[in-house]
């Protein structure tokens, strides 16, 4: 039995630390790296609510202080986000045969957001990149009334190009 505790708790000290500095959350982060600056993600997309700025600026800064140790810096953290929304549609998916009045509808639409990320990590340049990250959502207009819910669909698409953006800059994925 004392072996099995000794080989079970030698695999987890090599499993833990052969891989450098590994968290829960998937962030891969030299401990040199302290601090992160996130620049204002601006809003360039012709359509959209009016405070996707804020809301992307916020939402990204929140996950990374949730999901990492990184201190965030006001400029030239030693990892460098900024970026800006480039793209939000609004497109149809699926029709309704139309009623009594012979016009076919959308009952089923899709938003499409996309965002352009630039990244520097300033300790090693080969994780640097600069991608266009998008995601959608669709809702039932027949069930869903769009201006009383865009925000929430917003926030949901954001979550996910936000966790992408997470993966591909200090996840490494």
């Amino acid at each position: 039995m004392n072996w099995k505790v000794s080989s079970l708790t030698l695999l987890f000290a090599l499993i833990t630390h052969g891989c450098g500095v590994y968290s829960f959350t998937g962030a891969s982060i030299s401990p040199n790296i302290k601090t992160i600056s996130i620049g204002t993600f601006y809003n360039n997309a012709a359509l959209g609510p009016s405070n996707m700025s804020v809301l992307f600026t916020e939402s990204i800064k929140d996950y990374y202080q949730q999901n990492t140790s990184l201190t965030l810096a006001e400029v030239n953290g030693d990892l460098q986000l900024e970026g800006y929304i480039s793209d939000y549609t609004i497109t149809p998916v699926t029709a309704n045969a139309g009623g009594n009045d012979g016009v076919d509808y959308a009952s089923l639409s899709r938003i499409t957001i996309r965002v352009f990320c630039s990244y520097v990590n300033t300790q090693d340049d080969e994780f640097n990149f600069e991608k266009n990250f998008s995601f959608f959502g669709d809702f039932d207009q027949n069930e869903e009334d769009l201006s009383s819910n865009e925000e929430e669909f917003v926030q949901e698409i954001f979550d996910q190009i936000i966790l992408d953006i997470f993966n591909s800059s200090v996840a490494n994925w």
